[in-house]
Order: C-alpha cells, then structure tokens, then sequence
C-alpha cells in the first residue's frame, strides 16, 4: 500500500524530533493561542516564506537583544469570542469583556516596544479601533476584572446592603435571648439557597415557628427560616435578581459596542498572535545562542560547528555538500556519530525552514526543501524505536515515489536488516533511482560495496567519521572524500569480547577484508599527502605574485625616475619658450618703431608658432607618460592587493570608493553578468563592480616592505590591517598593543570599518578595549555587533 506525502512528512517529524524543538519554542510564548500554532506548525517549503519568516524573527530577536523592556505579559485566549461576537444579541460575561481589553492594551504595549519593524505585521491600522474598543470595556469594567460601582447599580446594592443590615439585626436577637440562644447549634446565621436561615439544634425545632429549608446529614441540625424574615428575605432576594438584571442589561449593552469593532479586533488579535509566535521563536534562537543560517544558494548544504539541540552534551559536527555533491555516503564505526549527523542535518533544515535560528557557527547555509523525507531507526535512536525490514522498504518505496530534485532524503544503515548481498544491490538500485530524481541524498551505511559505489558515480561523495585507532574512541569530525572502516572486531576487543575470539574473526576476514582496510588506510595517506602538497603549491605560488610585485615596484620605481628627469627637461623647455616669447615680443616691438613690412612680420608669427608646436607635443607626450605611468600604478597596486586576481563568497574586501569593510556574499545575478558581486558591509548588502573591489588580508599576512615609494607603505599597512582583530586569550596590554597596531594600519590603509573579537569572559577584554577606543581620536563610533555575527563578545569599530 503506497503511503501519501503527508505520512510521510509526519514520520520525518517524529523521527528527527522536530516536535520536541516546537514544544521548546512554544513554551517562550506570553499566549497559549501562540503556543498551540507553534505546537501545530510544519515546516515551510516556499523560499520566499521561509526568508521573510526568518527576517522577522531576526528582527524581533535584535529588539530583545537591545535589553529595551519588551513587555512579557500574559496574553488572555480570545480567539473563540469571536464567532460569539457574530452572533445578533449576544451578551459576553465579565471575565470574557475583561480578556478583550486586557489582549488589545498588551498588544499595545507589543506594538509600542516593536516600533517600526518592515519585517513585522503591521498593526497600526487596526490599533486605534481596538483602544476604543477598550475604552468602552474599562469604562464598565475596572482593571480587577470586576463591573465598576456605576451610579445605575449603587441605589440597589445600598438597598441589599441595608436589608442584609436589618436581617442579621433580627437575627441577632435571636442569639441575645438566652433561652431561644440555647436553642440554636451556633450563633451565626447560614445561608441556604439564597435566604437567611438559623442553625436549630434538632429537638428544638418546632420552638422556633419558620420554614424549615435544609437538614444535617447527622439529623442533629435543622435550618430554619423564622417567620417574621421571610419577607424580608424575599426582598433581598428580588433586590439581587434586580442587581443581577442591571448588571446583564449593561454587559449586553458593552457586548453590542464590542460587536461593533469585531473586525479590527479580530485582525488586531490575529496579528498579535503571530507577532508572538514570532517572539517565541526569537526567544527559542536567543536561548540557544543560534545563528540564522544563509541561503544555500547553488544547493549548497553546508554546516558548521553544528551541534543537536536535544543532546545533553552534542559534540559539534561539520559537513558540507557543495553544488556539485548530490549525495553524501557517510560510513565508518558504530558509536561514531553517524546516525547523529544524519539526524542534525534533517533537524536543522526543518528548523531554519520553520525561521529558527540554528545551534551553529557563522557559514552555516542551507538551501529551502519541497520536502524532508527520512528513514532512521537503531538503537541510537533518541527515541528508541526499532522498525522492520518490511516497515523500512515501505517508508524508502513512499520516499522514491514522492521525492523530487529540491527534496532532502536521509537514510539511516541502507540496505541493512538482511542478506548483505541483496542488500547491498537493493541499496544500490535505490540511490540510482534517486540520484536520477536529482534529489539530496545523505545516507549511512557499512556495505563496503556502497564506498566504492560512490567512486563511480557522478555527484556521489563518500565520507566517514573519524575514529582514533589508539584508543577506539570516536572523533565525531566527518572527512569528505574518505570511506570509514567498521572497526567491528577492535570495538568488539574493547568491549568484552575474548582475544581468542577476536583473533578467530580476524583469521577468517584475513584473505579479502585486509585489502580493502589497506587500501582505506593508504588512501587516507594520499590525502594527508595531498593535503601537504596542496598547502606547497599555494606557498610557491604566493611567493611567486610576491615576487612579480616586487618586479613591478622596481619597474615602477624606474618609471618614475624617468619620468622625473622629462618633467626636468619640460621645465627647461617651458623656460626657453617663456624666454622666446619675451625675445620676439622685443623683436616685434622693434620692427613696429622701425622699417615695418609684410616679410618681417609673418617670419615672426611662424617662428612664434613653431615654438609653440614644439612646446605642445613635449607637454602632450608628457601627459601620455603621465597616465601610463598613474596605469601602471593601479596594476601594481591590484596586484599587491588582490594578488589571486579572484573573488570568491566569502572572501574579505575592501568595497567602493570609501574602501569600505566587508564580506563578499555572492555573484549579483542581477546585473546580467559576472563581474559585479553582492558585499554585506556592516547591515547593508551591496552591489559593488569588481574594479571597485580590493582584497582584505582574508588569513595572509606578506613580511616583505618595499621602500623608497609612498604608495608601497601603504600596501604593507593593508597587508598588516585586518578586517578582524581577534584578541582572544591575550592579557590585557598585549590585547591593547595588538589595537593600537590595528588602528594605525587602518588610517594607512584608508579603511572605514573593522572589527575585534574579544569574546564576553568575565568582560576585562571587552571593557578594556573599549575604554581604549573611547580615547582615540580616529576612532568615530564603536558597537556591539549584530546577535548573529558575535553579540557581545564583538565589537564594530568605525573609524572618523
């Protein structure tokens, strides 16, 4: 029987716990309204939805961050008046009105600490309706909840009051008299149905002439209502009945001017409610120090220092799938940590899909599912639960049938629970079919056959989880591109299992088993080896652009002194034209006081003209050298400064005209070609051309100065500045020292921002830097950082 898209998403939830991280959210929330939604909410599956869910609880967590009173009233439920309120006549109780007016004025408060908020719903259109509407509640009902003594009421509680006066008079004297004061069980008067009544010992009841209303159960009390007060009881009584009409002919009249605002109350209450349903979410994020993941554009699934918020101690995991990984084959030991990376990643979509934040470190990016289909179950399972092999081939048969290329499948040991061969075939066919889906796979398994499934397939990856070999102990780190061993027969050892025995195991493996451990074993070697060269590789080639940069500057450097020794020549040449000038200027003047004639003069004007020619293409060429030369300084420059001649996401620069600091996110698809890219700068993201960028220091540091040119200083100092100082584990001078040598690299750099981790500690780092920053006169502001990029234990520092 084929299961429906529905179950299957279910089982996924309950599977990855998806629930308990919702119930944990939901006990943030000030409302039980907004609790139930959270409770009952999935995960989204519209990129759009899923961006601007995560904006608003971004924006909310940052107003809860600024420590600015946020108002943590309990929200009454009111959701279910409403349909009352539709109804023609309807008269709502006291407590009902009360939970109205009490819900709009918390919600004022809400909409007052939010301030303006683009991310938020907008609550200002209904808001002034709803105050009205709770002017008219509190004008009947007072802040206890109790109706207001309203002069229409007062006149019959007066009357109640004086009756209740003269019937307790009365029946005092029946207290006073001593021989009917002996007649009474005690000398208080009892109310029964309303009327005063006397408490009459049993075997004096028909002493006191009356209605007799109620018995004892031990039959030695008999309440009666004497005679001479039953009218005044019935007065009371009608008195009360009238009370209780004036104060319903009043509620009915409140209720009718409540209907009256119905629909903005109910759009008020409902933006309310999901306001705090955001809240609660930016409660949740806030408690567990998330980090609001970016979107995994290009398919992108990548983790870092993830760890699963439903374990007590989690051991932070990272994985990465990069656009052109599809499916990610993760083998390796038991007890290694594979089924918890399956089950982190799953958890983790779904959260950042339901715009929680994630236990997770800067980088973290995950791309939005149509659907998150899973099949788990061990005995490392959170849960405990076990399925069959039936069970499994039926929830993997639903997930093939409704997987799509923008889904997430995990799948927990494939091919176990029966014979390893037909295992391992059926596992085999099944992530055939998959992968021609295009759908996301993570899977775990220890089928050697799988290992080598994924060296021969397109998009298939494999990776294990690291396991030190001295002491059997898991590392719980995942290495992409390295199939794990079992370590079956060595855990076993560890574990209890007799020498004999394992040495018995280890005789019968010894033909074909050993080889492929040690073809494992060498292939981790080559990709230490390869690791090592690959870290060579990129030494030399820095050492080479460090070498070309200093040809350049020596090139440059002979430029420049050519250029000197023709800006000397072009001085001497503007002299002899100043000094011909003022020769022919004489000569002219002496043929005008003279002989004048046409010869004479038109020799002086072509000679005058030729000089000037001359001068003009010196000066030209002059010119021409000039920008050749302001060229060659703007190469020499980039290269110094952007040696790769590469931008990539991720990478630090220097943006814009103002060198501003920042973080390069991603191509600006945008613009229609490649060479312009997004670059997140303090709050903002922008669109910067790629001759406007710079490379930052991004990790590397160039000891070689270059004298002699005022330029060359300044692209050392832009080597020394870093776009982040992290002071971390410094005592306080060297932390100050290590400041001071920031700043200045800064002013020489031109850079306009930058920014200095001091973590929070015990604060002697952070209040230390700060007094520092405060004194400096470059220094033009300085703040905490954003939750998401360090909080407190960060600090931006924007320099005048």
């Amino acid at each position: 029987m084929a299961i429906d898209k529905p179950s299957l998403t279910r089982k996924a939830l309950n599977l990855l716990e998806y629930e308990k991280i919702m119930e944990r959210a939901a006990l943030c929330a000030c409302s039980e309204e907004a609790a139930a939604i959270i409770r009952n909410e999935t995960p989204l599956d519209d990129p759009l939805s899923v961006e601007a869910r995560k904006s608003a609880v971004m924006a909310i967590r940052s107003r809860i961050d600024s420590g600015d009173g946020e108002p943590r009233s309990g929200l009454p439920s009111i959701g279910f008046l409403f349909p009352k309120l539709a109804v023609q006549g309807t008269v709502l109780e006291t407590d009902e009105a009360y939970a109205i007016g009490v819900f709009v004025e918390q919600g004022a408060a809400v909409r007052k600490w939010l301030g303006p908020q683009p991310a938020l719903p907008d609550l200002d259109a209904e808001l002034p309706q709803c105050l009205k509407a709770a002017d008219e509640i509190f004008r009947v009902i007072d802040k206890n909840g109790n109706v207001r003594d309203m002069p229409c009421l007062r006149a019959i509680k007066r009357r109640i009051q004086s009756l209740g006066e003269d019937l307790n008079t009365a029946l005092a004297r029946y207290a006073a008299d001593g021989e009917r004061g002996r007649m009474l069980q005690s000398p208080l008067p009892s109310l029964r149905d309303g009327r005063t009544v006397l408490a009459v010992k049993a075997n004096f009841r028909g002493r006191i002439p009356g209605i007799v209303h109620e018995v004892s159960s031990s039959g030695q009390t008999v309440f009666v209502e004497p005679t001479e007060l039953v009218e005044k009881n019935n007065e009371l009584l009608i008195e009360r009945r009238n009370l209780d009409a004036e104060i319903r002919r009043l509620l009915r009249e409140l209720s009718a001017a409540i209907a009256g605002y119905r629909d903005e109350l109910g759009q008020f209450h409902k933006k309310v409610v999901e306001i705090d349903c955001l809240r609660a979410k930016a409660r949740y994020s806030r408690d567990i120090k998330g980090y609001f993941a970016r979107n995994g554009e290009g398919r992108g699934f990548i983790l870092r220092q993830a760890r699963h918020p439903l374990l007590a101690k989690p051991v932070p995991i990272d994985l990465e799938m990069d656009g052109n990984i599809n499916t990610l084959i993760i083998t390796g030991p038991n007890t290694g940590g594979k089924t918890v990376a399956l089950k982190t990643a799953g958890l983790f979509a779904m959260m950042n899909q339901s715009g929680l934040a994630l236990p997770a470190q800067e980088g973290t990016a995950l791309p939005v599912f149509d659907g998150i289909y899973a099949d788990i179950g061990d005995e490392q399972s959170i849960d405990q639960s076990l399925s069959t092999f039936s069970a499994h081939i039926s929830n993997i048969a639903g997930i093939i049938a409704h997987a799509t290329e923008n889904s997430l499948v995990l799948l927990d040991e494939l091919g176990a629970g029966t014979d390893p061969e037909e295992g391992s075939a059926l596992a085999m066919a099944v992530l055939d079919h998959l992968i021609e889906k295009k759908a996301r796979l993570i899977i775990t398994t220890h089928h050697g056959v799988l290992k080598n499934y994924a060296y021969s397939r397109r998009g298939v990856e494999n990776a294990s989880v690291e396991f030190d070999a001295r002491t059997l102990s898991p590392a719980y780190r995942i290495v992409n591109g390295i199939p794990g061993e079992s370590r079956a027969l060595d855990i076993a050892g560890k574990n209890g299992i007799a020498p004999e025995i394992i040495a018995q195991a280890r005789a019968y493996l010894a033909d074909g088993r050993s080889d492929v451990s040690a073809l494992i074993s060498g292939l981790k070697e080559k990709h230490r080896e390869l690791d090592t060269a690959v870290q060579n590789a990129r030494a030399e080639a820095q050492q080479l652009r460090e070498d070309r940069r200093l040809s350049d500057l020596t090139e440059l450097r002979l430029r420049q002194k050519e250029m000197e020794l023709k800006q000397g020549g072009m001085g001497k040449l503007r002299a002899l034209l100043d000094e011909s000038r003022k020769t022919l200027e004489n000569l002219v003047r002496e043929v005008r006081e003279g002989e004048l004639n046409r010869d004479k003069t038109l020799r002086v004007k072509a000679f005058l003209d030729e000089l000037s020619r001359t001068v003009e293409a010196e000066d030209a060429a002059l010119d021409d050298e000039d920008r050749a030369l302001a060229a060659l300084t703007r190469q020499a420059h980039d290269t110094a400064e952007n040696p790769a001649g590469e931008f990539q996401p991720g990478m630090k620069v220097y943006a814009g005209e103002k060198r501003l600091g920042g973080t390069i996110v991603r191509f600006d698809k945008k613009k229609g070609q490649d060479n312009f890219w997004i670059v997140e700068t303090g709050n903002l993201r922008i669109s910067f051309p790629e001759k406007e960028l710079r490379m930052a220091d991004n990790g590397k540091k160039s000891e070689t100065k270059s004298p002699g040119i005022g330029w060359a200083a300044d692209i050392t100092a832009q080597q020394d500045f870093r776009i982040e100082l992290d002071i971390r584990g410094m005592h306080l001078e060297e932390a100050l020292a290590a400041l001071c040598r920031q700043l200045d690299a800064a002013v020489v750099s031109g850079a306009g921002e930058f920014s200095v981790v001091h973590g929070m500690g015990d604060g002697v780092l952070q209040k230390g830097v700060h007094e520092y920053l405060k004194n400096e006169a470059a220094v033009a502001d300085y703040r905490f950082s954003r939750p998401e990029l360090g909080g407190f234990g960060r600090t931006e520092v924007r320099l005048g």
